[in-house]
């Protein structure tokens, strides 16, 4: 489970366009589009011309239905992506692979399911890049060569409420172009800020995350994100989905098939620390620095080590902890199997100094 990003009563965090389904009574959760939390902001809405005579795009080779089981959760996610090379390699959302556990993908053109590893991901940009081990020959999606503009019939294919099978097909228009918004992870108050959207007004489900937003052509011109249960975003009027533009999509997706991690894309595996977190508070209520330990993963590191529930964690390697999101950011830089010195404070207020092996944990 991905430290510093739930409580021990989240059932969801960064969830967005994802159908999730319980894996105790098999119940498919579809978290809707919700007006009530975060503003989206960016370049002002620009003048929608006149309807074009191009007709809306149907279904287009390489999709993929992705769906992830979350073991530490007990629960499981349905999301999309985009095949990009004929060996496997898959593009998607971030939050769509985020705590997965076990990875599986159906290819649409063949009705193959494949197990499928994760190669890297950017948080920060909700991009993701996978590979379905055993796959060749794959169909590979075309990828528009100008950026959509405003008027623009575009059409999303996707896996809507992670019922699998055929992807769903909804068509609309471009609205506004260099949108922004600021998400919410609901479960530890951290938010992520995602820049530059394609704004439509397709009908974008749970489940449609990681999809292509195609043009009039049937060319990829954007990959479909938010809307979300844990992640708020207010609607003025009418339907509002977004889509990242394909062009930073491939551009992040590159870095990760070079091998070159950043300061927001991380490759390979990731280190498991343990503990599921949340913001800290004094004893009046107020905010306070640190990630506090609400539960521990049983036979994680963090057990292991002796870390335990009620204690707030402080420091990671002397570098400061001031929140889940910090916490989470440092684990980043780190794998698994290194050592590092976990600096928490107790009910005393104490400062003590813990050695933590890392362990091998989901993605991020």
């Amino acid at each position: 489970m991905p430290d510093g990003r739930r409580n021990s009563g989240a059932a969801a965090g960064l969830v967005v366009l994802t159908a999730l389904a319980a894996l105790l009574g098999f119940l498919l959760v579809r978290p809707m589009l919700d007006d009530g939390g975060t503003s989206t902001s960016g370049a002002p809405p620009a003048t929608v011309r006149p309807a074009r005579t191009e007709k809306p795009s149907g279904r287009r080779p390489g999709v993929v239905n992705l769906e992830a089981e979350q073991a530490f959760r007990n629960t499981l996610s349905a999301g999309t992506g985009i095949v990009i090379d004929p060996s496997g390699l898959v593009l998607t959302n971030n939050h769509v692979i985020q705590g997965a556990t076990t990875l599986r993908g159906t290819d649409t053109d063949n009705g193959r399911t494949y197990t499928a590893q994760v190669l890297g991901y950017d948080r920060s940009a909700d991009i993701a890049l996978v590979r379905l081990d055993g796959a060749a020959r794959l169909k590979t999606a075309a990828f528009g060569a100008r950026e959509p503009e405003v008027g623009d019939v575009v059409t999303g294919v996707g896996n809507a409420g992670g019922k699998g099978g055929t992807p769903a097909v909804v068509h609309g228009k471009v609205t506004s172009l260099g949108q922004s918004i600021v998400a919410t992870d609901e479960s530890d108050g951290s938010s992520e800020r995602l820049t530059g959207l394609i704004e439509t007004d397709a009908a974008i489900k749970p489940g449609d995350s990681g999809g292509p937003l195609l043009d009039s052509s049937g060319r990829v011109v954007g990959m479909n994100t938010a809307a979300s249960a844990g992640y708020r975003m207010k609607t003025e009027s009418g339907h509002r989905a977004y889509a990242i533009p394909i062009a930073r999509v491939l551009e992040v997706a590159r870095q990760i098939q070079q091998g070159r991690p950043s300061a927001t894309v991380h490759i390979g595996r990731t280190a498991l620390l343990g503990v599921q977190v949340r913001g800290a508070t004094t004893s009046t209520g107020a905010r306070a620095p640190g990630a506090f330990i609400a539960s521990l993963l049983p036979g994680t590191p963090a057990q292991s080590a002796g870390l335990r529930p009620g204690t707030t964690i402080v420091s990671l390697n002397e570098q400061v902890v001031d929140s889940p999101g910090a916490l989470t950011d440092l684990l980043l830089r780190h794998r698994p199997g290194e050592t590092v010195q976990i600096g928490w404070t107790g009910p005393d207020g104490l400062k003590r100094v813990t050695p933590v092996q890392l362990g091998d944990g989901p993605p991020q």
